[in-house]
């Protein structure tokens, strides 16, 4: 429509390839290959030139929202897009962000892209969840209690850290690569020591993975293993009694935390 105003912006490595990006996202919906879709966001991979890259179509804002997003806060797919490049800035990894794209009318935000390159991953944290006897599952979550413990250290406060928001590749040797992914929500503060075993919640760790991962967190942090145990599992507990009450309701069960 001729009220549409687009703001396009791309990570210099990728400027040379505005133009093919750009013609894929006018096709998003015809064409690629769907990772997600849901009510919210659509997740769709493409091949630029050789190179498989992803493409996250945000959700449509309301009236409300679309005002927002235009005139008092950075969209969702901007967002993404500086935070991954504050993420690479620290070292910590995420697949790597070639732009964004967001369409204006005049009274709002309408539609917004974030373009990254295609991550093949291994695995996902809610395998460590979902099966206890994962192969070399004890180390990997002391890796991943240490890259949790990289992302405090640098003042990151990742909001939506969640089972599915991170990617493992194994590397081999015992080795595995972490990757952030769902980058839109995530401030930057001081991490004090309550704030950071609170930034565990959202991962539905079971008593187990609290008992290894609050051993590494203590070394690091310099705390000791008790403290830092009871009130990682502190917070755990009560996000998943917060999230699980209702439902535990109407089903007349009592609550029981996985071991």
């Amino acid at each position: 429509m001729s009220d549409t105003k687009q703001v396009v912006h791309f990570h210099k490595d990728y400027e040379s390839k505005a133009y093919d990006v750009l013609e894929i996202v006018r096709d998003f919906y015809n064409k690629g290959e769907n990772v997600l879709l849901n009510e919210r966001n659509s997740i769709k991979s493409f091949d630029l030139k050789g190179e498989k890259i992803n493409i996250k179509s945000f959700k449509k804002p309301n009236v409300f929202n679309a005002f927002v997003y235009k005139f008092l806060r950075k969209s969702k797919a901007k967002r993404s897009f500086e935070y991954a490049q504050k993420l690479i800035e620290c070292g910590i990894s995420t697949p790597f962000p070639i732009a964004y794209i967001e369409e204006f009318s005049a009274l709002g935000l309408k539609n917004s892209y974030y373009i990254s390159k295609h991550i093949d991953y291994d695995f996902d944290f809610r395998d460590l969840i979902h099966q206890p006897q994962f192969p070399d599952r004890v180390r990997i979550l002391q890796e991943f209690t240490k890259f949790t413990f990289k992302l405090h250290e640098n003042d990151i406060n990742f909001l939506d850290h969640s089972p599915g928001n991170t990617l493992i590749v194994k590397r081999g040797n015992g080795l595995y690569d972490f990757y952030l992914i769902d980058l839109n929500r995530m401030t930057f503060q001081s991490m004090d020591f309550d704030k950071r075993m609170h930034n565990f919640r959202r991962l539905w760790l079971s008593k187990t993975m609290v008992k290894i991962m609050s051993e590494t967190y203590a070394k690091l942090y310099n705390k000791t293993y008790q403290e830092t145990h009871d009130l990682m599992l502190k917070h755990s507990r009560y996000f998943q009694c917060k999230v699980d009450s209702k439902k535990l309701k109407k089903s007349g069960r009592k609550m029981r935390f996985k071991s």
